[in-house]
């Protein structure tokens, strides 16, 4: 029988913490708890769980600082942050920070595991190589079995979550994809209505694109859709990635 996954729970509120530790517990998992930003750091080294749930407003150190952390130490461990804070800048700023998900307090517990399980898959999926075709663009090869993607053989860079919403507009291949469609795909659940999740992680996947291969974008913006995946000459994008940065104007979509 194999062993339950973990689950790091940050939060100082207890009876918030308890209630989520509750819940995955009656679903089999195996939970860690910690009450203040430090604790959850120290507790994730040692422990290397599965996932982390996530509060912002901690003690000693906060959740986008942990979120900062997490991510320079393991770059795939999903990381969900619960927050009361709900502007959209919050949920912008822990996106670009290394959270693959943010959900706000309160929530449904029913909502909160069906995330928790949706990036447990994903993980898993990763795992085990399915032998998806290579797909390449001027000198951009995109690896689904490695979850990465290379210029002139280098690595790009991409987290697991970047490479998804990458390759997920590359299969369409140039065919423009609205965001619904491309949260629905790579989270794995429905998009609610005002998530920016796509928008972040496009900006964050540009970013690195274009560290990498500064003459070229290869993700563009399908005003009134979406995105598509499409070689082009450089500076395509730069209004594109305004319009995703915390209090921009989204590009519209269908």
């Amino acid at each position: 029988m194999a062993a339950p996954q973990t689950i790091l729970i940050v939060e100082d509120d207890e009876t918030i913490s308890d209630t989520i530790g509750y819940a995955l517990e009656r679903s089999g998992f195996r939970t860690l708890r910690a009450t203040d930003g430090a604790q959850g750091l120290r507790l994730f080294r040692a422990q290397r769980p599965d996932l982390v749930i996530l509060d912002l407003m901690l003690p000693q150190m906060d959740g986008w600082r942990v979120t900062e952390e997490l991510r320079k130490e393991d770059p795939r461990v999903p990381v969900i942050v619960c927050s009361a804070r709900t502007s959209e800048f919050d949920r912008v700023h822990g996106l670009e920070m290394g959270a693959d998900d943010y959900v706000t307090k309160p929530f449904s517990m029913k909502e909160l595991l069906a995330r928790v399980n949706a990036h447990l898959r994903r993980v898993a999926s990763h795992r085990t190589p399915d032998g998806s075709t290579l797909i390449e663009a001027d000198g951009l090869v995109i690896d689904p079995d490695q979850v990465q993607a290379f210029v002139g053989g280098e690595t790009v860079g991409f987290t697991p979550r970047e490479f998804e919403v990458l390759y997920a507009l590359a299969r369409a291949e140039g065919k423009p994809i609205p965001r619904e469609r491309v949260y629905r795909e790579v989270w794995g659940y429905e998009m609610m209505r005002g998530d920016r999740s796509v928008d972040v992680f496009v900006r964050k996947v540009r970013q690195k694109l274009a560290a990498a291969r500064p003459d070229r974008s290869y993700v563009q913006t399908h005003y009134g859709v979406g995105y598509r995946f499409e070689s082009a000459p450089a500076g395509a994008d730069a209004a594109d990635d305004a319009a995703a940065a915390p209090g921009g104007d989204l590009p519209a979509a269908g």
